[in-house]
């Protein structure tokens, strides 16, 4: 194979968790441009519907099941589906997941609970199910968006922070555990993206100025700007291809520098 073949994806079945918008989307279309067929869920019919229609409006041939990814049955059900339809999942990307910023003291073990079991407990449900099929297949490509909160605390975040951090240990076993069979699981780190549920924080202010946030956002990035979605693309379809084969257990932060980052002497 050359080099450029690679990072062909031509003839991959690409599963890819709450991918109807945003980030999730993104990685799908790149995944598509790079040859793979794409799948993906959401929770109920009306968001899968809105993720159809916006894959057959940037002309992108996609397959979208109704999948609660935190109920094993359904999921087992799914990857059963997919076979069906298009073959064995190639290429897994656990990008579904929730935040709630809510201060520790005032936050239930129930909301708690709630994150966890869908940034956490999904992707270890969603990758039991389909490294069978990976490792009958002869391998396998899992990706994890892992967020830099799976490196650093923040107030409000700390059921997201437990989750992405447990999430980032779950990466490295999957690689230690199923290395063997040729499946190379890898995370994603996004830094701050420019989303539409980030959009809020990125208004300008009645007096011209950025958003308070917004400041503090560039201000500790090195490359003085928000990522924008098709920042993730690139690192994506390298995780999933051919071309990081011997990469394994490795969380990728796209994130501007952010972490290499200590900030501005004031």
């Amino acid at each position: 194979m050359d080099f450029a073949e690679s990072f062909s994806l031509k003839g991959k079945v690409a599963w890819v968790t709450g991918g109807s918008y945003g980030i999730g989307f993104a990685i799908a279309s790149a995944l598509h441009e790079a040859g793979a067929a794409i799948v993906f869920n959401d929770i109920g019919q009306s968001q899968v519907d809105k993720g159809l229609e916006a894959y057959k409006a940037a002309d992108i041939p996609v397959h979208g099941y109704v999948c609660d990814v935190t109920d094993e049955k359904a999921v087992n059900d799914t990857v059963a589906k997919i076979g069906k339809d298009l073959g064995t999942i190639d290429i897994l990307v656990n990008n579904a997941g929730i935040i709630k910023r809510i201060p520790m003291t005032e936050m239930s073990a129930a909301d708690f609970r709630q994150v966890i079991d869908v940034d956490l407990n999904a992707p270890f449900i969603v990758s039991k199910a389909v490294i069978p099929g990976m490792i009958r297949k002869g391998g396998g490509k899992i990706i994890n968006i892992c967020s830099m909160m799976s490196e650093l605390g923040r107030e409000t975040v700390s059921a997201y922070a437990a989750a992405k951090g447990g999430l980032k240990m779950l990466t490295r076993n999957i690689a230690s555990e199923y290395g063997e069979f040729n499946i190379q699981c890898n995370g994603i780190g996004p830094g701050y993206i420019e989303t539409p549920q980030t959009a809020p924080l990125r208004e300008k202010q009645p007096d011209g100025s950025r958003h308070p946030f917004d400041q503090f956002i560039i201000a500790k990035t090195p490359a003085a700007r928000w990522g924008t979605t098709d920042d993730l693309k690139g690192p994506a379809v390298f995780l999933a291809s051919g071309a990081s084969d011997f990469v394994n257990g490795h969380i990728l932060y796209v994130d501007g520098g952010i972490l290499a980052y200590i900030g501005k002497q004031p």
